[in-house]
């Protein structure tokens, strides 16, 4: 089945609209689906967020999409791509997705944030997508949950600008609030 979903783009759409499009759109319920396991997918999704097909990058952004939709973490922190009828592993080397960009809107207890991933899609950081800081090979690492224990690395321009959202609020500790839950941004 071909993707048919087209991006999201944050420009011009104020963040309530996009919480309405993000509502309407459907993912398949992977966590209901339990074939058994069939092999590997000879895929990788590298720390950068590029993904792999037998060591080259996929080219199509729709297939990426496509991918995204049916990935799934396991109980053992291992990651799966799966359908009703197979389940096949996939290699990550840090998380699957990566936030590369980001829109706020409003301040304070008042703001709202929403993040662009690298597969199109998009979160509203809040209550269900929160933000945490995981201590990481190279020190602190921010992360955002996605859905079903999938998380997203911030790109580094991302993280900068958060920081200086966060900096420019002067909240102690500093944080950002965002969908009316507060996210400290120092390592737990």
């Amino acid at each position: 089945m071909p993707e048919t979903r087209p991006p999201i783009d944050l420009n011009g759409v104020s963040l309530a609209e996009l919480q309405r499009l993000l509502e309407e759109r459907k993912i398949p319920p992977v966590d209901s689906w339990h074939p058994e396991h069939c092999g590997d997918s000879r895929m990788r999704i590298l720390s950068d967020g590029t993904w792999l097909h037998e060591g080259r990058p996929i080219a199509r952004p729709a297939m990426v999409r496509l991918f995204a939709t049916i990935l799934r973490r396991e109980p053992d922190g291992s990651f799966v791509l799966v359908t009703p009828v197979e389940m096949l592993t996939i290699a990550v080397d840090s998380t699957p997705f990566v936030a590369v960009e980001m829109r706020s809107e409003g301040s304070g207890r008042n703001r709202r944030l929403a993040c662009r991933l690298n597969t199109d899609d998009v979160v509203i950081l809040g209550p269900q997508h929160s933000l945490k800081m995981a201590e990481g090979e190279h020190g602190p690492s921010p992360r955002i949950s996605v859905r079903g224990g999938l998380e997203a690395a911030l790109a580094r321009p991302v993280y900068y600008e958060l920081v200086e959202l966060a900096l420019a609020e002067g909240s102690h500790p500093p944080g950002i609030w965002s969908d009316g839950a507060f996210f400290p941004m120092a390592a737990e």
